[in-house]
């Protein structure tokens, strides 16, 4: 019996140490979020008062913001919320870790009508509640299993003909645009900046993920560093980054931060759930129920982005609409009452009325 007993405790501990984790990775992408959507207010106010100067701006190939101190703690905060990141990575699965990322916008968005002068009207506002209950959803409906514990299964995972195929695809792709047409289309095309950040981030949260790995294992005394694959991935982190810093400063510097920062949230994370598909096959431990869930969450986020920035020039208020829905009914009930007046004095239109209305 008592061996019973043990064994019983020993297989329910596993969940609980995964929900624990789940949780911990859940506190590290909500402290990210805060982080990144500080930065892209920082970023933007530096470079703001660089434009304000008459300097070359980034968008033109400048490099006058490394000057700006503005700049830099944009660049702090972006670093500490990636760290963040890098830790929520380790401790949840990227299905969940990447669509939170809609925190950021929020707190961009709320942080730019404060400090940037971009009003936050009723559609914003409900956009606002919209992208949280998605993101509530999102949290209830992720897995809460790891796919990938090592870095041999992650080596394993890399070699898979299919995620090879979908690596190869993205890369001739982000190749293109940043060869071909960002120097062409990219000052008037918004897509062509935000789609070379989105693509180049797949590649930088896998490899986040997987030297989020190789972290636990080191703290786990295992002996890491003679595993080749550590240096690869924390190669492709560094120029990933990089690349995406570099064309998110020329997105930010030549549209508004309104647009870049939904643009960049749905094809960033629509890139990532992709890659997190194929490669670290996270879906595969869920229910349909609660993937539906999850693309449920997922597509309430991506519309309550949609309403906090398209009408973002659209000014209504909550009095107006109120004084609006309070006005119809009464010139509802005058068109009303006239009309069966008109019908009262005139009995064949009355009649006419009612064939065409009983007809339909």
């Amino acid at each position: 019996m008592e061996g019973t007993g043990n064994e019983t405790n020993w297989s329910i501990s596993p969940p609980s140490g995964s929900k624990y984790h789940l949780y911990i990775g859940l506190a590290f992408a909500i402290g990210s979020s805060i982080f990144i959507g500080s930065s892209f207010i920082l970023k933007k106010k530096g470079l703001l008062k660089l434009a304000d100067r008459g300097v070359i701006r980034a968008g033109q190939g400048g490099y006058s913001y490394l000057k700006e101190w503005l700049w830099w703690a944009g660049l702090l905060s972006m670093g500490l919320g990636e760290a963040a990141n890098f830790a929520a990575y380790a401790f949840a699965p990227a299905t969940l870790v990447t669509p939170l990322g809609a925190l950021s916008v929020l707190i961009s968005a709320i942080l730019s009508s404060h400090f940037l002068n971009e009003k936050l009207n009723i559609h914003g506002k409900l956009g606002f509640v919209l992208s949280i209950l998605g993101s509530t959803v999102m949290v209830i409906h992720a897995p809460e299993e790891e796919e990938v514990t090592s870095l041999d299964e992650m080596e394993r995972k890399l070699q898979d003909p299919v995620f090879v195929t979908f690596a190869v695809l993205l890369t001739l792709v982000a190749l293109v645009l940043i060869i071909v047409v960002a120097p062409k289309r990219g000052q008037t095309n918004i897509l062509i900046y935000v789609l070379i950040c989105s693509l180049i981030g797949a590649f930088s949260v896998s490899s986040v993920k997987g030297l989020g790995i190789a972290i636990k294992q080191m703290l786990q005394r295992k002996p890491v560093y003679r595993h080749p694959l550590v240096y690869i991935l924390l190669g492709i982190l560094v120029l990933s980054v990089s690349t995406q810093i570099s064309y998110l400063n020329k997105a930010l510097d030549v549209f508004n931060t309104s647009l870049v920062t939904p643009i960049y949230y749905v094809c960033f994370t629509t890139t990532v759930m992709m890659c997190s598909i194929i490669l670290f096959k996270e879906w595969s431990s869920m229910e349909l129920g609660d993937i539906i869930g999850t693309l449920s969450g997922f597509c309430s986020i991506i519309i309550g982005i949609f309403l906090l920035h398209a009408f973002k020039n659209t000014n209504i208020t909550w009095s107006q609409l109120m004084s609006t829905v309070a006005k119809e009914p009464s010139h509802r009930e005058s068109e009303t009452s006239h009309t069966l007046l008109e019908s009262m004095e005139n009995p064949a239109l009355a009649y006419e009325e009612d064939s065409i209305l009983f007809s339909q």
